[in-house]
């Protein structure tokens, strides 16, 4: 264990749950199918990370998706039709959510290793408090429940400022910031660690870049996975991710190249 680190905080979906981040863009694609106007995967995927509300705002402002809910609707969307849609979005939420909860393979063995050196778990996500209720009893029943949780709403602003990150630290008790690490799969959640102050990991694999379940990327051929991840990791790269794995479960090697403290 790094004898500098106090606190490592979590994503969630993408990054210790949910491999391939398939839950919010299941939802999302289910919400803009119900109101008229589909949306693809890349288009859900465009700005993930960001609270719900945010992320529906985000859809609605993209020119294909304004233009085509202006063609359907007979005008351009409104601050209402996105507050409809995520007063919709939470059943959906939750209900793609409990599909799915499995653990990202070494997500509760390197909390566990993180805690047993004396090192605080925390955790953010853009779920709401409400989205994340049936995750937490089952993420828990599979090893993974962290000292600290912030959700989309529990802060006046989400990523990609760093609000959520900072009441993490409040809620652990620790500082400075530089001895503390960011683990996420999106870009904007990169960008959160860094206007934090803290010291980042991405997450390219098993998260939102690529977007497929553990069998499916495992059954891609060699070169196209290769391909998929590298595309991933030069997101974060990008997004300023100081060191980027393939999946929680490299997190020690990441460590180990971090002058944290």
């Amino acid at each position: 264990m790094h004898p500098g680190l106090k606190a490592v905080v979590f994503d969630w979906a993408g990054t210790m749950i949910d491999f391939g981040s398939r839950a919010p863009v299941v939802a999302l694609c289910k919400l803009f199918a119900a109101a008229g106007v589909p949306i693809t995967e890349a288009e859900a995927r465009a700005d993930m990370g960001m609270a719900k509300s945010d992320h529906i705002d985000a859809l609605l402002a993209s020119a294909r998706v304004r233009r085509a809910w202006t063609l359907h609707h007979g005008q351009a969307p409104t601050p209402a039709d996105s507050a409809a849609l995520f007063a919709d979005i939470g059943p959906m939420m939750q209900a793609s959510a409990r599909e799915c909860t499995d653990l990202i393979p070494g997500a509760a063995e390197i909390a566990a290793r993180m805690r047993s050196g004396g090192v605080k778990i925390g955790s953010c996500t853009g779920y709401t408090r409400q989205m994340m209720v049936d995750i937490l009893p089952l993420a828990a029943a599979q090893g993974y429940a962290p000292d600290a949780l912030v959700c989309a709403g529990d802060t006046l602003a989400g990523r990609p400022t760093p609000l959520m990150l900072w009441k993490n630290f409040v809620d652990l008790g620790v500082w400075p910031a530089s001895a503390c690490v960011k683990v996420d799969d999106a870009a904007v959640g990169i960008a959160e660690g860094r206007a934090a102050g803290a010291w980042t990991v991405g997450v390219a694999a098993s998260g939102n870049g690529v977007g497929l379940s553990e069998q499916a990327l495992a059954a891609l051929a060699p070169q196209d996975r290769a391909q998929r991840i590298e595309t991933a990791r030069s997101v974060l790269l990008k997004a300023g991710a100081h060191v980027v794995i393939d999946s929680v479960a490299d997190l020690p090697e990441a460590l180990a190249q971090l002058p944290i403290g």
